[in-house]
């Protein structure tokens, strides 16, 4: 019997290459851009980042769902990528804190996942030739008419895929960190400022890192103006992590321009993109992007070295910077921008995700810097 006639979903590149394997989580056809994640654990964040939108997601650790789903852990309200590809799929989760296996969670969300492919090909092939659209099925598994349907599909490069996954309304946070998130019990600190975080489809744990450290903060949707922004009348505003290109989003890079200079502004992952597009400098789109909790930083002010958690696509390019951006980190693999700040204006950003979900927490001091600028912000304005 063929591999295709055992098969009940099949996974085919816009470059003609063609995985069949074994259909979990919902049933359908998806199309998205193909990438890779090389975390070992960390699956439930993954699902749950709005930065996935757009993306079939790939594993590379071969053993997936393994310790099951638990909602205390959450990113979002619920998966936003377009489908989910692993080696193996375990059926029988066995985790104290579990509350559902991964396929039931994928089907009760309507998400297409797909087992039983060689991964490591598939990632070799990404990592060589690049991230590519592909088309995902469990209902047409005809090889030729699926590559056709993944050239015809457009690319997500140019796409506003931040209208998808920002919220519809402002609204408050206040939850913290719980008590699996970090190593030891932390004290959180007494609310001693107002941040706006602008969300273009924000990772909630970046949320429970704010009000740890002492923020009362405002959720708006990305596409708020710089006037409705300012009559918050915010310490600070936060740019947060989101999906794609950031260059079509126009309307988020006139309001971060138009805040410039009036408030300190912290911006990560997207947020960081945009904030370099405000400022004057360009972006270009990675071969095969930074995805995984293992990525090795360098804090350029310190020389350490910090390992951390990332997921983009695109990057700041290093050539186009305005004379006031002063590079703060730099990626060891591929000496990729991580970290900036203006030296004219009280903001700053980073590339990868210092909120540790799931990874590493080697960057959480990021937030306690921007407690720091805000407390020197209102000193000079009581001067």
């Amino acid at each position: 019997m063929s591999q295709e006639a055992k098969s009940s979903a099949c996974l085919a590149l816009a470059d003609g290459s063609v995985f069949f394997g074994s259909a979990f989580g919902a049933t359908g056809e998806v199309t998205g851009e193909v990438v890779f994640n090389t975390s070992m654990t960390g699956y439930g964040e993954i699902l749950t980042d709005p930065s996935y939108c757009g993306q079939i997601v790939t594993m590379t650790y071969p053993l997936i769902g393994n310790y099951g789903i638990n909602f205390e852990d959450v990113e979002s309200k619920g998966p936003r990528l377009r489908a989910f590809v692993v080696r193996e799929l375990c059926r029988a989760p066995s985790n104290f804190r579990s509350e559902l296996s991964l396929d039931d969670y994928l089907r009760k969300a309507g998400i297409i996942g797909l087992e039983g492919i060689d991964t490591r090909s598939l990632v070799r092939r990404l990592r060589s030739r690049g991230a590519v659209t592909g088309v995902l099925s469990t209902v047409d598994l005809d090889p030729q008419s699926l590559i056709a349907k993944a050239q015809a599909a457009p690319s997500i490069v140019g796409q506003d895929l931040v209208q998808e996954v920002m919220p519809a309304a402002s609204f408050s946070w206040t939850e913290k960190l719980g008590n699996f998130a970090t190593l030891a019990p932390q004290d959180s600190q007494p609310t001693r400022y107002h941040v706006v975080a602008i969300d273009y489809g924000m990772k909630w744990n970046i949320l429970r890192h704010l009000t740890q450290v002492g923020c009362r903060v405002t959720v708006v949707p990305g596409t708020s103006t710089a006037a409705e922004i300012l009559a918050l009348q915010p310490d600070g505003v936060f740019l947060s992590n989101g999906p794609g290109d950031p260059e079509p989003l126009t309307y988020a890079i006139r309001t971060i321009r138009e805040l410039l200079g009036k408030l300190p502004i912290f911006g990560i992952c997207l947020g960081h993109q945009l904030l370099g597009l405000a400022a004057g400098a360009r972006t270009f789109k990675l071969k095969f992007g930074h995805r995984g909790a293992n990525q090795p930083v360098m804090n350029l002010r310190n020389s350490k070295v910090e390992i951390t958690s990332q997921n983009h696509g695109f990057a700041i390019d290093a050539l186009s910077l305005p004379a006031n951006i002063e590079v703060t980190h730099r990626n060891l693999n591929d000496q990729t921008i991580e970290g900036m700040r203006l030296t004219d204006q009280p903001a700053f950003s980073v590339q990868y995700h210092p909120e540790a979900a799931a990874g590493p927490h080697d960057s959480a001091y990021l937030f306690e810097e921007f407690c720091s600028l805000m407390d020197l912000s209102a000193e000079k304005t009581k001067a």
